[in-house]
């Protein structure tokens, strides 16, 4: 959890510079750096449980390709 919650952090202040930038208005950016990161944080959450399920199967001899008809 420590390293999704690190993830967001750095994500908001890219979002935020990026927003800021394009638009030079904090609003904007701020906007960008709440929505947007707390969105692909949620995402990022379940792509890490989705692939850790996968290195489970596989180091129990499962393939990847076993898996699309389960």
């Amino acid at each position: 959890m420590a390293k999704t919650l690190t993830f967001a952090g750095i994500h908001m202040g890219v979002a935020f510079g990026v927003g800021y930038a394009f638009t030079g208005d904090v609003i904007v950016g701020g906007a960008l750096a709440l929505v947007e990161p707390a969105c692909n944080t949620v995402a990022y959450f379940f792509h890490e449980k989705m692939w850790k399920r996968i290195e489970v199967r596989r180091a129990n001899g499962r393939s990847l390709t076993s898996m699309v008809g389960a």
